[in-house]
């Protein structure tokens, strides 16, 4: 529900799609705010990745794994939330799901799979 004060999205509200690591529903996106992106993540396949502008922040919601960062890998379970600063090469292991949140908004540009 959206109107001039305020949106409502339920994640029901919004179509999975496949990303970079699994399968998310995009909350809030770029074109709607530029400083933030939300999405809700399931884990699935990831692939080693950065951004050069973009810092990402993940909420673990349920579930457990770890998340590659340059090399080292963190255990993450419910109620960890990690920063992941520019141009740290990022993927997430394991099964879980986890709340995204990108400042500024997450773009295709700015995702750079690595090979």
């Amino acid at each position: 529900m959206a109107n001039e004060r305020y949106v409502v999205r339920r994640p029901t509200d919004v179509q999975e799609e496949r990303s970079t690591c699994g399968f998310r529903r995009r909350l809030l996106k770029a074109d709607e705010f530029p400083d933030l992106s939300i999405s809700l993540l399931n884990l699935h396949n990831a692939k080693l990745h950065h951004h050069n502008r973009t810092t990402e922040f993940y909420y673990v919601i349920e579930g457990k794994g770890q998340l590659e960062l340059d090399g080292e890998r963190v255990d993450v379970e419910p109620g960890v939330l990690v920063r992941i600063n520019p141009p740290t090469r990022h993927r997430a292991l394991g099964d879980f799901t986890a709340l995204i949140l990108c400042s500024p908004a997450w773009t295709t540009e700015d995702n750079i799979v690595d090979e």
